[in-house]
């Protein structure tokens, strides 16, 4: 009776150090996906009473007269394969840097390499926005005499640029990080075998470097495909608005206006739902692929 009273308060315990994190998901994540669910049946303007349409705001989105639907998913697509590929390259090709043997001041490169975790994404996309600017930007100013395009005006080059930009964000600091301490733990015997082989530095990299750290590529890349979807609004709107002519309008940034500048929350909240469930297809197919490439040995 005495074991049993003691592994019960050890449980409370262990529920009781839980509990915050219970209570921000409950309150901070849960709630608010329930709550998306719900209002994605309902028509809503904020002023009056939500009144339920059932699927009616879905249809409207698939198959309505003037959806812009189709071309925000191709937009969402498009900022997302660019981001991810960009950021993860980014984050392994400076960890790997990191990792060279008798680098002087390691440490400073590690904090430089390491600063756009810390930077807020707003404040880096307003000096960038200043920087590209096509008459006042400091790029510009260094390619005049060069037929320089408005980057963030033009529509093919909107999207180079903020692939390029994208490195600037949080993830590729955090995501540099987690790869140069998995980079460490790539058992040495491997690299010393490689060399006795004669391989050279893209030999061993291909063969050794990347399976043995593939659990982290796994991870990072759907960190980076999640935080692609959910969080582009912070890089896009303060960069370009959604522009030129809708062109880099991604599903964030669409929810985001249907729902606080046109006031339709139930439309916002059906886009949402979407964008919710494409989010944790691709996760799955990621997963799903991960079995026949990761290796865990």
């Amino acid at each position: 009776m005495t074991k049993k009273l003691s592994d019960w308060k050890e449980t409370l315990v262990a529920y009781g150090f839980l509990s915050p994190w219970f209570i921000g998901f409950i309150f901070f994540t849960g709630g608010p996906i329930i709550a998306a669910f719900v209002l994605s049946l309902m028509r809503w303007d904020l002023l009056g009473s939500p009144e339920f349409i059932g699927f009616e705001n879905f249809r409207t989105l698939f198959f309505g007269e003037h959806t812009q639907f189709w071309h925000t998913l191709r937009a969402t697509f498009i900022y997302t394969i660019l981001s991810v590929v960009v950021t993860i390259a980014a984050s392994l090709f400076l960890a790997v840097l990191l990792n060279f043997k008798k680098i002087k001041l390691i440490g400073i490169f590690r904090f430089v390499y390491f600063i756009p975790a810390v930077m807020p994404t707003v404040a880096m996309a307003a000096v960038f926005r200043l920087m590209l600017h096509n008459e006042m930007g400091i790029i510009n100013h260094f390619l005049r005499g060069f037929d320089t395009p408005n980057w963030l005006n033009d529509t093919f080059w909107v999207w180079p640029t903020l692939a390029i930009l994208s490195i600037f964000t949080f993830s590729t600091g955090q995501m540099m990080m987690i790869f140069n301490a998995a980079l460490k733990e790539v058992p040495q015997p491997l690299y010393e075998a490689c060399d006795l082989e004669g391989a050279n530095f893209f030999q061993r990299f291909i063969h050794v470097t990347l399976p043995g750290i593939s659990p982290i590529i796994l991870f990072n890349t759907v960190v980076a495909t999640v935080n692609s979807f959910n969080a582009s609004f912070t890089v896009i709107y303060p960069l370009t608005g959604g522009g030129p002519s809708s062109e880099t309008t991604v599903l964030s940034l669409s929810i985001f206006q249907y729902a606080f500048r046109m006031f339709n929350m139930g439309y916002a909240s059906a886009m949402a739902v979407i964008l919710f469930i494409i989010v944790a297809c691709i996760a799955a197919i990621q997963f799903k692929i991960s079995k026949k490439t990761v290796t865990y040995d």
